[in-house]
């Protein structure tokens, strides 16, 4: 499993990385034919950089909740609950020695 996680990671990061090198090729050949300004050609690629940090961290909040909600399922604490827990044993340790 930890095999096909780790394919499957390198194939979107290729992937990723042979969009963004044909998308600046792209601006590169309309820069050239002036059908873009460099200036626009930046604006473009900001955009599109800007883009793709806001899907970034809607699909790190949605991964987080899935794994948050797979630990759950299968019964394994996390960070929340043990802290959670090490708060009611702090409680519970300052009753007992008052």
């Amino acid at each position: 499993m930890n095999e096909t996680l780790k394919k499957g990671f390198l194939l979107g990061l290729g992937a990723a990385v042979s969009g963004k090198e044909k998308f600046e090729g792209k601006l590169r050949e309309m820069v050239d034919k002036n059908e873009l300004s460099q200036e626009q050609a930046k604006t473009m690629m900001q955009s599109f950089v800007t883009k793709g940090e806001m899907k970034k961290d809607e699909w790190n909040s949605r991964q987080y909740g899935q794994t948050q909600q797979m630990a759950k399922d299968m019964g394994i604490a996390t960070k929340e609950d043990i802290n959670e827990l090490k708060s009611r044993i702090a409680e519970l340790e300052a009753k007992l020695q008052q």
